[in-house]
């Protein structure tokens, strides 16, 4: 079964600096009907401009990945990590018993596109920790490639949360199939271009919740690569 969560059905807020889609309750959008899917608390689409950002906040129980569009996000914890995000990266703060951190973007000339995500861990009060994976784009193009995951995978951040997340950028008429274990759902979110998923249309912004399918298969259309993330859920 498959459920579209359209691009214009996100929740929305543009406070100058900040332009922020919100595809589940988040800040001051609030729609008891999208709270989150399963684990999956959290999918933030911002675009922040040119040196702007978010001042030192906090945050604990939450697994936290960004992923990086354009530009460049500077990120600064309470753990003593300060660092630079840019496209092709993966980054995963565990809150774990509580951190402070701060994002902002890392240029003053150029915005910074990115997706924020949160995932619900299994267990609290674990001890706060960090990691920043870098992989080339070869590694996405025409594949999956595993960002985050509860099982220890090359190249990818390690959540604690039986949940794995995957991207891939499609090229026109190519078909991929990325299959579902016995009992598992997925959330499929295009970041741009157009897709077929088992059948159903989706374009840059929308989403789909996958419930009681063995596999999802992914078709890109349209005359550019196209871009999806996957949220494979117990």
């Amino acid at each position: 079964m498959i459920t579209v969560r359209k691009s214009n059905e996100r929740g929305h807020a543009n406070h100058g600096w900040l332009d922020s889609h919100h595809t589940f309750s988040f800040a001051n959008y609030y729609d008891p009907k999208h709270m989150g899917f399963g684990p999956l608390r959290v999918i933030n689409e911002d675009r922040v401009a040119p040196g702007r950002g978010f001042g030192a906040h906090q945050h604990r129980d939450m697994e936290i990945l960004s992923y990086v569009l354009k530009g460049k996000l500077a990120h600064k914890d309470s753990m003593g990590h300060t660092e630079v995000l840019g496209p092709n990266e993966i980054q995963r703060m565990s809150a774990g018993s509580g951190v402070t951190h701060s994002e902002f973007n890392g240029s003053d000339s150029e915005p910074v596109h990115f997706f924020q995500i949160w995932i619900e861990p299994k267990s609290n009060g674990t001890t706060p920790s960090y990691e920043q994976l870098k992989f080339e784009p070869e590694e996405k193009l025409n594949r999956f490639k595993v960002l985050a995951s509860q099982k220890k995978v090359d190249g990818a951040a390690t959540i604690n949360q039986d949940a794995s997340v995957s991207v891939a950028e499609i090229a026109p008429g190519q078909e991929l199939t990325y299959g579902l274990g016995a009992g598992r759902s997925a959330w499929v979110h295009v970041i741009q271009g157009e897709v077929s998923l088992n059948g159903t249309t989706l374009k840059t912004g929308d989403a789909a919740a996958v419930s009681k399918e063995t596999a999802l298969k992914v078709v890109a259309a349209g005359d550019a690569n196209s871009e999806v993330l996957v949220f494979d859920l117990a």
